[in-house]
């Protein structure tokens, strides 16, 4: 990729993504940004317990942190992104659903609403936390119908049970929305351009 080695610092420290989310790769390697990928092993479910009573913005940050250092201890002088997002509806938090039926009862609940979609990222070396930024989008969601769902659902298929808020706004899933608010990197997963600033600062990309 001699076009994105342009855009590299000399001797950058290698960047190591904790995270198999294929979006936020695509999001990566669309940069520029050479990297691997590595699963951070971190037990989400764990730490939502443990953070039960924690705002969106606060939770999606601390998932953000236990990811990246995860790695980082394993990766000596890499710098290691870690991202995670949440989503909120009325005071309600929603997780990735389980399943497609899961999924489909999702959407029902959120048709017709504005919700919240806050995505953390945050960047770790050598076990500490050197930067980390948390972003937020509101969307609308139209009132579609149960045909509609149904529809979307069946096309869709598992897909839908890879994301907090069961939709890719990259294909299909933009029929869903009558309004958007906010960056659209953030709802894919990684509010990119704050991450790309610091990595030129850290000697990553240039300036």
């Amino acid at each position: 990729m001699v076009e994105a080695d342009l855009l590299h610092g000399v001797a950058a420290p290698p960047v190591v993504l904790a995270s198999i989310s294929m979006s936020r790769r695509l999001l990566l390697e669309g940069a520029g940004i050479d990297f691997t990928a590595v699963a951070p092993g971190v037990d989400e479910a764990a730490v939502k317990a443990e953070f039960a009573n924690a705002d969106a913005a606060s939770l999606a940050t601390v998932l953000a942190d236990r990811k990246a250092l995860a790695v980082s201890t394993r990766t000596p002088g890499a710098l290691v992104i870690g991202g995670d997002s949440t989503l909120a509806c009325e005071g309600r938090l929603f997780d990735k659903p389980v399943d497609l039926a899961a999924a489909r009862e999702q959407l029902r609940s959120l048709r017709g609403r504005v919700h919240e979609l806050l995505s953390a990222v945050s960047v770790a070396r050598d076990g500490v936390v050197a930067w980390r930024h948390v972003a937020s989008a509101q969307l609308t969601m139209r009132s579609f119908s149960d045909d509609f769902l149904t529809r979307y659902a069946a096309i869709s298929g598992d897909a839908l049970t890879t994301s907090v808020g069961a939709y890719r706004l990259e294909g299909l899933g933009a029929q869903l929305f009558e309004r958007i608010e906010g960056d659209y990197f953030t709802i894919l997963g990684l509010p990119l351009l704050p991450l790309l600033g610091w990595l030129r600062t850290a000697g990553v990309l240039r300036s």
